[in-house]
């Protein structure tokens, strides 16, 4: 049949449902092609939706009022609840961001000096954890801005043992110092306690770094980091990705990853490493079954047929009579009234025992070219160290011959 001539055929639009959902059979295709009849139906359509739209409009309001009373009343109920877990993440029950009470008396291994101001001090990582320090300044600083350095270390020490006589001893050279206890250690803050992580650590020299920078005598431009013995990877790590850091050192330098990973001086077989990763796993397998975690070596040892050797404590009670030499100097020092302090896991306790495994999968100082990453200012330093000694040279000889 031909379309009448005033017919046209567009896209159907919502208006055309009505009409598109007529039965072929209720109408004859004349009827339904007249131009007229067509625009009856549409617009009857039209009004039809329009009344259908109203009606759901008004459904909707309804529906949305009661959606809306039902949530105002689950909030009324569910206020206390909510403001008392609120209050809970910020309470000093949480362990992270718990109050630390520092001790008010001088309890370091080491006399105070005389030439240098100090105080107790606190500050959060990134992670917001509170990390306890010790603050030493020069007494005699003047109005001058002054270099800074942040340290820590020993592995397994705290600051009032080594990394405070040598905060101390630079302060009285001039320099502003922190010594701080890392996460989870000494008087500084994070639950689970004793745990030793490459990650935290290194995050807490960069927390000194903006505790310092912060400081009014301090001059941002001249930070420094120092590290000793087992947290120096934790410095020279921390050095590669936070620039703010000028100068870096280390004294009787460990890298943990490997040592922990490999063992003294690379001392484990592959076979060896295997089996202390498999000993962590079950280790994990224990702690999660018990909800507690226990303590043990770091450094995990063999015996003489091949089996890990576990232990609580660090160091022993008392010094075996054929120790090794290493063993021998740790027990000298933190053992002995030397060094020892109550809240040193060295001295007094141990790490968790599945503390290794993050040894093993995360290697420090992966990036250690970016702390100088300019091959001129090596030479240029080198340069200089022998620009200085050749005076040195020369200064001694003319003083030998003058005597």
């Amino acid at each position: 049949m031909k379309l009448p001539s005033r017919a046209t055929v567009t896209k159907p639009s919502s208006s055309f449902r009505f009409l598109l959902a007529i039965p072929a059979s209720s109408y004859s295709s004349a009827w339904l092609l007249d131009p007229f009849r067509i625009h009856y139906l549409v617009a009857r359509g039209r009004r039809r939706q329009t009344c259908r739209q109203e009606r759901r409009r008004k459904h909707m309001t309804t529906s949305n009022l009661s959606r809306r009373r039902t949530l105002q009343a689950g909030l009324a109920l569910g206020t206390a609840p909510l403001v008392t877990a609120a209050a809970a993440a910020t309470s000093p029950q949480n362990p992270s961001n718990r109050k630390i009470t520092l001790a008010a008396r001088w309890d370091k291994t080491f006399p105070q000096g005389k030439q240098v101001d100090h105080r107790k001090v606190t500050f959060r990582n990134r992670f917001g954890i509170t990390l306890a320090a010790d603050l030493y300044r020069p007494k005699n600083r003047g109005g001058d801005k002054l270099p800074a350095l942040v340290l820590s270390g020993p592995f397994g020490a705290v600051k009032e043992q080594v990394a405070g006589l040598y905060a101390q001893t630079l302060a009285e050279r001039g320099f502003v110092t922190l010594a701080f206890d890392p996460s989870f250690t000494g008087e500084s803050g994070g639950e689970v306690r004793n745990v030793a992580s490459p990650e935290f650590f290194t995050e807490d020299f960069s927390a000194a770094v903006d505790y310092v920078g912060l400081l009014a005598d301090v001059d941002r431009n001249s930070i420094g980091a120092m590290g000793i013995c087992g947290l120096s990877g934790m410095a020279l790590t921390a050095a590669t990705g936070d620039s703010r850091i000028k100068a870096v050192a280390t004294s009787s330098m460990y890298d943990m990853s490997r040592s922990i990973s490999r063992s003294y001086k690379d001392g484990y077989t592959k076979e060896q490493r295997q089996k202390v990763i498999d000993y962590l796993g079950q280790q994990r397998w224990a702690d999660a079954a018990k909800g507690t975690h226990a303590v043990g070596y770091h450094e995990v040892p063999f015996d003489r047929n091949g089996q890990i050797v576990k232990g609580t404590r660090v160091l022993p009670e008392k010094l075996p009579a054929d120790a090794d030499p290493v063993l021998a100097a740790f027990f000298d020092y933190y053992r002995t009234p030397r060094g020892f302090h109550a809240r040193s896991i060295n001295s007094a306790a141990a790490w968790t025992a599945t503390t290794p495994m993050s040894f093993f999968e995360f290697p420090m100082a992966a990036n250690i070219d970016m702390i100088a990453p300019d091959r001129s200012c090596w030479c240029m330093a080198r340069t200089r160290i022998r620009a200085t000694t050749r005076r040195t040279c020369t200064r001694r000889r003319a003083a030998r011959r003058s005597w």
